[in-house]
């Protein structure tokens, strides 16, 4: 086998063959074997079809068949000996392949770059002293208060105010027509909690409880449904019915049935510890972003199209969802996203192959009875779907996948704890 190797970019190789033709004459062999065993051709036995029938009835299809098992054979044991590691998938262009005569292929593949990482030790960040004011406190005891209240009908009126909790029926209507997800019954809403549109719900106020009513609502030009945004969509809304949330006060029996402490002084204090400890967990997972951030900053390098790609499709999924869960009627497609997400998908592919280099350098892995802690933990928090997680990490690639995360935690981690953490003054959250 001849192998000539180009270099085209840092991330991209042609690599050209030409297989003897004795190697290619082996391979036809054995696809007529392994076809003469499978197919019935009539005055034969099973396996005992001379391979000249074979090839009048089945020669465009084997020839096929062995075009590919040539060219996956030897790309593969080409890149192993070459030591490169394919990001994609290779563009081939072949010649005629036959039996008696040489084969020859190129193929044009993405390659991981090669990378020479420095300067990760004592990266910089810069860190606020975070303190919890009275006001993110109070704030806190109001949500754990308002999840403990009461829904009770509403007797004396029939007209929705701002403040009620109701129940509606509605369908939506673009240029007089029905437009998907814009339809609903007996769906509940609290009117100032934002869960809707707000100029949905300043649109509820006011109406009457069992009429039918017709409102217009003018969606915003940067609302994310791009279906929707900038139109008018009018929806026909019954009132199903109001109710009003009744709050349990806030005295030292609330803090002993909902905070499990022996006053509202003592639970005030636990929330602030609480609060407190939320806050550093955020403020972690941000300066280990700062971090990253330094680390593409002081790297700077060619990323393979095939793995912003496929990070940008990752992406694009979630922004789908988020999309989906906010009541979207439609979900923007890749392309209209694209722009917006490609830079991040970029950065982050930097930053995962950076971080690769360093947990190569540094020979942080992770040992296979760590793996299996990670998928019990997964598989417990699953609940009643924990066989499935079970499942799903029996399987080598998802395996390989998990443990790839876990290594690009750890090696995040030792950034972090070789950083330089430059503090500010105190900075006092308010909500």
């Amino acid at each position: 086998m001849k192998v000539d190797l180009d270099i085209l970019s840092p991330i991209r190789r042609r690599i050209r063959v030409e297989l003897p033709a004795e190697t290619v004459d082996k391979e036809f062999f054995r696809a007529y074997e392994s076809l003469g065993k499978r197919v019935r051709i009539p005055g034969f036995r099973p396996g005992k079809a001379p391979h000249s029938i074979l090839k009048g009835r089945y020669g465009d299809e084997v020839q096929g068949q062995v075009r590919s098992r040539l060219v996956e054979q030897s790309l593969s044991a080409i890149m192993k000996e070459k030591g490169l590691s394919a990001v994609s998938h290779p563009e081939v262009e072949t010649g005629s392949v036959e039996e008696g005569r040489a084969f020859s292929f190129s193929a044009v593949v993405e390659v991981k770059p090669e990378i020479e990482v420095n300067r990760y030790r004592g990266l910089e960040v810069e860190k606020v002293k975070i303190s919890v004011g009275e006001e993110q406190v109070e704030r806190a005891l109001k949500r754990l208060q308002e999840s403990h209240a009461q829904l009770e009908p509403v007797e004396a009126r029939d007209v929705v105010e701002d403040g009620d909790f109701v129940v509606l029926d509605y369908s939506g209507f673009v240029d007089g027509k029905p437009f998907p997800g814009a339809k609903a019954e007996n769906y509940s809403l609290d009117l100032g909690s934002g869960d809707a549109l707000p100029q949905f719900e300043r649109a509820i106020i006011g109406l009457k409880k069992n009429g039918e009513h017709r409102i217009r609502v003018a969606y915003p030009e940067d609302h994310f449904d791009r279906e929707l945004a900038g139109k008018v969509v009018e929806f026909s809304v019954t009132v199903r019915g109001i109710k009003k949330k009744i709050l349990p006060p806030l005295d030292d029996e609330f803090a002993k049935d909902h905070g499990e402490c022996a006053s509202l002084d003592e639970l005030r204090s636990k929330i602030r510890t609480r609060v407190e400890g939320e806050l550093q967990e955020i403020q972690t997972r941000d300066l280990k972003e700062q971090l990253l951030t330094r680390l593409v900053e002081t790297h700077p390098f060619e990323v393979p199209s095939a793995m912003v790609e496929q990070q940008l499709r990752y992406l694009w999924e979630r922004h789908q969802m988020r999309a989906r869960g906010g009541g979207a009627a439609r979900a923007p497609t890749l392309e209209q996203v694209r722009q917006e997400l490609q830079p991040q998908a970029e950065r982050h592919v930097r930053a995962t192959l950076l971080v690769e280099k360093i947990a190569e350098r540094e020979r942080i892995t992770i040992s296979e009875e760590e793996l299996q802690a990670r998928i019990e933990n997964i598989a417990r928090a699953a609940g009643e779907k924990g066989l499935t997680a079970r499942r799903i990490y029996s399987r080598e690639d998802a395996r390989e996948d998990l443990r790839s995360q876990m290594v690009f935690e750890r090696t995040v981690d030792f950034l972090w704890e070789h950083a330089k953490v430059n503090e500010k003054e105190t900075e006092r959250v308010k909500g």
